[in-house]
């Protein structure tokens, strides 16, 4: 009797554990018929839409050169592009609780890991097949799009990196043969290409996006624990030198005290003779200052260390899309090496793929090889999801430091403060 019922145990329990089993398979399959698009699979046409903010009409024109070459790839999809004008992370992140937001959409680093945490975008590792060549990215625009879980949720469709723009002829003037290479001797030179209040020998942008690379170069991290860290010893005295030239050498200035409205246009009127700016200040000059005889160099190095800040976008997917396919598609298309290629072709903004860089020949372009090269040991300009709050606190208050109105570490401290006990009420 006991070896009866142990016998019709055993096959009650193989029951139930098949049909659990069976259960499981249909359910998986379920959910990876969700992921797929309804008219792929049968050659119908599908739309899908992808979101971003708007741009200049060269680079609109290369955009829609890229989505075409897509659409002839894929004729049974359909890529409908929204362009967000304003406030496009605030509509993005209604759209995504409203469940309106699109299949796919453009993300800046910035913003990434703060997205990432909310669980709305869908992980893009499982769809990645061989060759797609995930490690020809640039890893730190790569990286910039991990969560803590380790998943990739976006794939970099560019990026740009600071470099030295340097006027050769204030410099020949001058006596100088080469651009600095250490932050020393940018400062030394820059007193000699100062002229009083026309000519200042170097152009800065007071903020903590260009600035955090050399906020963190004697070793410690502006955000620490998702909480502001830049009123540190380490911190402020990386930073008392970029004060120090404004104030005390007055051999510096910032775009605002010269009538400039930013860096470029500053370099651009000889209002400096030297600016750290990205390759979006390329076609900026060529277009408005033609007759300039300029040349670019890696960011000089602070303590014998290299570093220059990147700014990256990845494209996205929305988690909620009903079109997974037909989204990967267009990811893939867009970041991989042929779509790349079309979009980054006129070095506006430069490829994260290091193949399509050197097939371009952008690491050996006079102007944007410097820039290429600090790919490999950037910064990016990303730093969790109170960086926002971490920046507008340090923004408002270095700003005195830098004008002489304040001592830095007084300033920076009551920034600091102040942007903690703001993150402190937001949990």
């Amino acid at each position: 009797m006991m070896k009866t019922k142990k016998v019709f145990t055993i096959i009650t329990i193989l029951t139930l554990l098949l049909t659990g089993i069976l259960a499981g398979c249909s359910s998986s399959n379920e959910e990876a018929d969700k992921g797929k698009d309804q008219g792929t699979a049968q050659g119908e046409k599908v739309q899908i839409t992808l979101a971003g903010w708007g741009s200049s009409p060269e680079e609109t024109k290369l955009f829609n050169q890229t989505l075409d070459a897509f659409k002839e790839k894929n004729p049974n999809i359909d890529v409908k592009f929204e362009v967000i004008a304003d406030q496009y992370m605030d509509v993005m992140k209604t759209r995504l609780v409203g469940g309106q937001a699109a299949d796919v959409f453009f993300l800046d680093a910035f913003e990434a890991p703060g997205l990432i945490e909310t669980g709305v975008l869908e992980p893009l590792d499982d769809y990645v097949t061989d060759d797609f060549d995930v490690n020809d990215f640039e890893k730190p625009m790569l990286d910039a799009f991990k969560g803590k879980d380790g998943n990739i949720y976006g794939f970099p469709k560019d990026f740009s990196t600071l470099a030295l723009f340097y006027n050769k002829k204030m410099f020949a003037d001058a006596g100088i043969k080469n651009p600095p290479t250490t932050w020393d001797e940018l400062r030394e030179i820059s007193k000699k290409l100062t002229k009083g209040t026309e000519v200042y020998g170097f152009g800065v942008a007071p903020e903590l996006a260009r600035l955090m690379y050399v906020a963190q170069s004697t070793g410690d991290q502006v955000v620490k624990d998702d909480k502001a860290n830049f009123a540190s010893d380490k911190a402020v005295n990386a930073l008392q030198p970029i004060v120090d030239q404004h104030v005390i050498d007055k051999t510096s200035a910032q775009p605002s005290e010269v009538g400039a409205d930013w860096g470029g246009d500053m370099f651009g009127q000889g209002k400096a003779a030297m600016v750290i700016e990205g390759p979006w200040a390329i076609p900026f000059l060529e277009s408005n200052f033609p007759n300039l005889d300029y040349a670019t160099a890696e960011v000089p190095t602070i303590n014998g260390n290299k570093g220059t800040m990147a700014y990256t976008v990845a494209y996205v997917m929305n988690k909620e899309s009903k079109n997974k396919e037909a989204a990967w598609k267009l990811i893939s298309f867009l970041t991989g090496k042929e779509g790349m290629k079309i979009w980054t072709s006129k070095g506006i903004a430069l490829p994260t793929r290091k193949s399509v860089a050197a097939e371009l020949g952008f690491d050996k372009d006079p102007l944007r090889a410097p820039m290429i090269e600090g790919a490999g040991y950037a910064t990016v300009w990303q730093g969790g999801a109170n960086l926002p709050i971490i920046m507008n606190n340090f923004n408002n208050q270095f700003v005195s430091a830098f004008l002489g109105d304040r001592p830095l570490n007084e300033a920076l401290k009551e920034a600091q403060d102040q942007a903690n006990n703001e993150i402190q009420a937001n949990q």
